[in-house]
């Protein structure tokens, strides 16, 4: 076999699985225009890659993206996929462009912006509730609040440690982080809205270990995130593995395989897919990442074909709309 005949069919393997994640497993085909959703059907949409400035969005059935946001970082989706929620933490030369959140409809193409500070307050990675009304993001690197969207309106959940990366339970009940104890160093944690309770529930084995990206799996029961705890003596560039851990501490576990970059973990808005920026062993010299993509269950991978996300620093998975 040709090695373009090989590369044909892999990337016609892949295409066939990315159709099938994103519910186009009839025949590939473009998206349809952003209309509003009348159905209560959750079918899988486009991925956004937020590449450090500007947000990416790879159609289903489609290997090439296009550009959805000209600036701003750490994009997320609402869940009903209608909202696009980013931020953006630099400074323009002219002053004109100072640290904000901003949101952007899908549907009419309208931004808003939801909140803007004076250049030197940071903003954290956001995530939504599950009903899409909050807003949940670490703000200075120590305070995490909810945003209310209609209203901008904030609220404090917890503050005075260094946090990063929540992440909203389904159930709405949690919000996972990460977390550096005083005393203890850097945990995963949760924090439990009805009682405002945080509870460590992952502490690395070793000083140094890597584990970052917990995201709760669909079923709000366990905590899905990348770390070396498993890989610390290999030679893979950036390896990894991707962990798992009950919402208890209890059950931790090594859910793939292949030592590999991993970074962003995401769950499909059916809950039936897993997919992460990650880099394919093909790739000479690792620059970004792509997105590898496994059922929940995380079983044998694939990889979406086409380009490289150079200094990628999140994926999302959106509700089609």
């Amino acid at each position: 076999m040709t090695e373009m005949n090989r590369r044909a069919l892999l990337r016609t393997a892949a295409l066939a699985g990315a159709a099938t994640a994103t519910g186009l497993a009839g025949g590939l085909t473009t998206a349809a225009p952003a209309a509003a959703a009348e159905t209560t059907e959750v079918v899988n949409g486009p991925w956004l890659v937020s590449v450090g400035w500007g947000v990416l969005q790879v159609n289903p059935g489609r290997t090439t993206p296009q550009r959805l946001l000209d600036d701003g970082d750490q994009a997320t989706t609402s869940p009903d996929g209608r909202h696009v929620a980013w931020i953006n933490n630099a400074r323009s030369g002219d002053g004109s462009l100072e640290p904000y959140v901003q949101l952007y409809d899908r549907v009419t193409g309208e931004v808003r912006k939801l909140l803007a500070d004076p250049f030197g307050t940071h903003y954290g990675a956001p995530t939504w509730s599950p009903d899409g009304t909050q807003i949940a993001l670490v703000i200075g690197n120590d305070t995490l609040v909810a945003v209310d969207v209609a209203t901008a309106a904030k609220r404090v959940l917890v503050q005075g440690h260094a946090m990063s990366y929540p992440n909203w339970s389904r159930d709405g009940s949690m919000i996972v982080m990460r977390w550096t104890s005083r005393s203890e160093g850097p945990q995963l944690r949760t924090l439990e809205l009805a009682t405002g309770k945080v509870r460590p529930i992952y502490t690395p084995e070793a000083a140094g270990e890597l584990f970052h990206g917990p995201v709760f799996m669909p079923s709000s029961e366990r905590v899905v995130f990348c770390t070396n705890r498993w890989t610390r003596d290999t030679e893979v560039p950036g390896g990894q593995a991707l962990g798992s851990v009950r919402i208890d501490g209890t059950g931790l576990k090594r859910l793939t395989d292949e030592t590999r970059y991993y970074q962003s973990p995401v769950f499909s808005p059916d809950g039936r897919y897993c997919a992460a920026l990650s880099i394919p062993p093909t790739n000479e010299a690792p620059d970004g990442g792509n997105i590898i993509v496994s059922t929940s269950g995380f079983g044998e991978p694939w990889w979406i074909p086409g380009d490289e996300y150079d200094d990628s620093s999140r994926l999302d998975w959106a509700r089609a709309i």
